[in-house]
């Protein structure tokens, strides 16, 4: 799907009775909708707390321990959403998703961008260099053990640091015993704690992409829009010990695929939905943090424009950038359209009213959580006034060589501490990602380098002014323009043994080093380290708090079967395969490869809807009636790129890519009226594959044949 992963719980919560037993599950955005009396297809679930009883009282299906066990570890995570289709570590995403690696990949004399990829042969399947897949294996509820770090006495800042390193020693206590990756999962923004332990590869290998003109067919002009007609995907190998992952857990490939109406689910990986926030933190959302992103997003996707404008080797190596940051300022267009509709920010109103009322009308309620909302806004009030100052010095310069040269510093710094007391993306179980990161010997472009720094020069001095002590020092007497030049062209990092042997060095070696990048990432390092150890203490650790009473009142008010926010992790989702209405027309709900040719007669010449050659002349060898894209009311976000839709049998019918512009809304609360997620259909997959590119073995892995 094409949203950030950085996107957006109206939660589907339990009426509250005696009895919880046989209570039935009603999403809040009906409960805040007058006169809708269907439940919704609503919730990103947990894998261990499904929505088993909703399944089976409304589409007479109950998925068994084993069938979701089997789900659970067949899907994966790879930064996005994935899944294992073939016992032999076969890997199915979205072309997006795998685009970072095609990049990476690529030379100005082998664009896989441009002309697609397949292997015909193990042989040939290119290694990528920095790729990590992660499979969930195990869940485990720790949440008393992470509370319990935490005193009565203390201040909302020191429960939160102190909850934080308990949480990094259950981690590295678990990856000593189970010798899993292991992480710490905060759900429903501070009420639970979940343990998830992964099994983690890092020998992964391209198999086949289509080329980037098919799998983003309509460019961005038809991005988020539906019909559609989109080829996005891509395919992986994971191996181990040099040779294809033998898999228990695979899903099989649906030859049928799915009919309109027919129930299917998604097993992924949604990246982050605000559903759970109170009104003033979506003010807050609205007045400030995505104002200051959308402006962001359009001023860098104009220097990008430009970037790759300038020839074919800029927009060869610029386009992956342009593409996400395009698909960014889209995908927050939608969302911020959301939290300016008065009756979605009624609804959420009216529904916070009733609850704090039902909180304060109980004495021990109210002496427990009546004030969390109030301290939630105060932690927000306080965060507006360094807002922006945070994001730039955070986040303004995103470059490849800054980020290696910031990682380097902060290495140093946070090695020599135990691993319980370091910044948390440095804790003795997240090693392992952070140098197979660092030493990636992914290619680096110096011109592509100038313009992200050069960019972020300027929006510094944008954001703080010119005469800012810390912009000043920065630019060092330069323009922006001048300054980026300066570092990149003195920069030695593009060699991974410097990276190496300054990693090996620790602080003596950052000190010593005479590398521009490296002397800028730790001067700008302790101004960093303020701003992020202000926000923590003073805007995320009142959150972690006081969403957990927020949480606790919802607990029992509605009972605890309601989804949290989506957080990243592994979640199923799921809905009918169904069309929708939009400006008085019917939308079907599936496309296929005839209105692919039909569109491109339309469009043909126009930025964005050029079709392959192999396109053009195999048009004769498809059967044009093939379901090619479809939709579904399942419920999703950004990060659940990649994600299959499977049927009740567990068997691929489609691969989630997108949602429709008036899915972005979904963010803030789930509306399944028009908003739907859009899929390839399984069956378009195999009849490209077989006709198109001529990947018949691919094909026959993936469907089975001779197995």
């Amino acid at each position: 799907m094409n949203h950030p992963s950085t996107l957006t719980i109206t939660p589907v919560v339990r009426q509250r009775r005696r009895s919880l037993r046989g209570a039935r599950l009603v999403p809040i955005a009906l409960l805040l909708a007058s006169g809708v009396g269907a439940l919704a297809d609503e919730g990103m679930w947990l894998p261990n707390r499904p929505p088993t009883k909703l399944l089976k009282e409304k589409y007479g299906f109950e998925p068994t321990a084993a069938w979701l066990e089997h789900v659970q570890k067949a899907s994966v995570k790879i930064g996005a959403s994935g899944s294992l289709v073939s016992p032999r570590g076969l890997i199915l995403t979205n072309h997006h998703v795998g685009s970072g690696q095609l990049e990476k990949l690529s030379t100005p004399e082998r664009n896989l961008m441009r002309d697609g990829f397949y292997a015909r042969t193990p042989a040939e399947e290119l290694k990528c260099a920095d790729m990590e897949v992660r499979l969930l294996w195990t869940i485990e509820d720790v949440t008393d053990k992470v509370n319990a770090a935490a005193k009565p006495e203390m201040s909302a800042a020191d429960a939160f640091s102190a909850r934080r390193k308990r949480m990094s020693e259950i981690e590295q206590e678990a990856k000593d015993r189970t010798k899993l990756d292991c992480e710490i999962v905060t759900l429903y923004q501070g009420a639970r704690y979940h343990l998830y332990s992964y099994r983690r590869y890092t020998d992964v290998r391209l198999v086949m992409a289509p080329e980037k003109s098919i799998a983003f067919f309509g460019g961005d002009n038809d991005n988020f829009e539906y019909p559609r007609y989109d080829l996005d995907m891509c395919f992986f190998r994971v191996y181990e010990n040099d040779e294809p992952l033998k898999c228990e857990h695979y899903l099989k490939w649906s030859r049928a695929g799915a009919a309109e109406n027919d129930l299917v689910l998604v097993a992924g990986h949604p990246g982050r939905t605000r559903r759970l926030n109170t009104l003033d933190h979506l003010r807050f959302l609205r007045d400030v943090d995505f104002p200051f992103n959308l402006r962001n997003a359009w001023r860098r996707e104009v220097q990008l424009k430009t970037f790759v404008q300038r020839g074919a080797e800029n927009a060869r190596i610029g386009e992956n950038d342009l593409f996400g940051t395009q698909n960014g300022r889209k995908a927050m267009t939608g969302g911020f359209g959301g939290l300016l509709d008065p009756v979605l920010m009624q609804r959420k109103a009216s529904f916070e009213k009733d609850l704090r009322a039902a909180v304060m009308n109980n004495p021990q309620q109210q002496a427990q959580w009546g004030d969390a909302w109030d301290n939630i806004a105060t932690a927000l009030q306080q965060y507006r006034e360094f807002h922006a100052r945070y994001a730039v010095i955070r986040g303004a310069l995103r470059s490849d060589l800054f980020r290696l040269a910031h990682t380097l510093v902060q290495l140093a710094a946070e090695l020599p501490k135990p691993s319980r007391d370091r910044l948390r993306e440095y804790r003795e179980s997240e090693l392992e990602s952070v140098y197979l990161r660092l030493y990636s010997p992914a290619p680096i472009y110096d011109e592509l380098e100038i313009d992200r720094l050069a960019g972020g020069l300027m929006l510094m001095a944008e954001t703080l002014g010119g005469d800012d002590p810390t912009v000043a020092a920065t630019l060092a007497g330069m323009s922006p323009r001048e300054r980026a030049v300066q570092l990149v062209r003195g920069c030695t990092l593009k060699d991974v043994e410097t990276r190496k042997k300054l990693a090996a060095g620790g602080a003596a070696a950052i000190a010593a080093s005479d590398d521009p990048l490296i002397k800028l990432a730790a001067a700008l390092d302790p101004e960093y380290r303020a701003l992020r150890t202000r926000f923590e203490d003073t805007v995320e650790g009142v959150e972690r708090a006081n969403y957990a009473k927020v949480a606790a009142a919802m607990f029992a008010r509605f009972g605890e079967d309601l989804y949290p926010d989506a957080t990243g992790t592994l979640r199923l989702a799921f809905g009918p395969v169904k069309g929708y209405q939009e400006d008085s027309r019917d939308v079907p709900p599936f496309t296929n490869f005839a209105g692919l040719y039909q569109r491109w007669q339309e469009r043909h010449g126009e930025e964005g809807f050029e079709l392959p050659q192999r396109w053009v002349d195999g048009k004769s060898k498809l059967k044009l009636d093939t379901p090619y894209n479809f939709v579904c009311t399942a419920d999703i976000i950004g990060g659940n790129s990649g994600s299959p839709v499977i049927n009740t049998a567990g068997e691929v019918v489609g691969l989630i890519f997108d949602g429709n512009l008036q899915s972005l809304v979904w963010d803030i609360q789930f509306d399944e009226r028009q908003g739907r997620a859009v899929a390839v259909d399984s069956r378009a997959i195999i009849e490209a594959l077989r006709k198109i590119y001529d990947a018949g073995a691919l094909a026959d892995e993936l469907t089975g044949a001779g197995r």
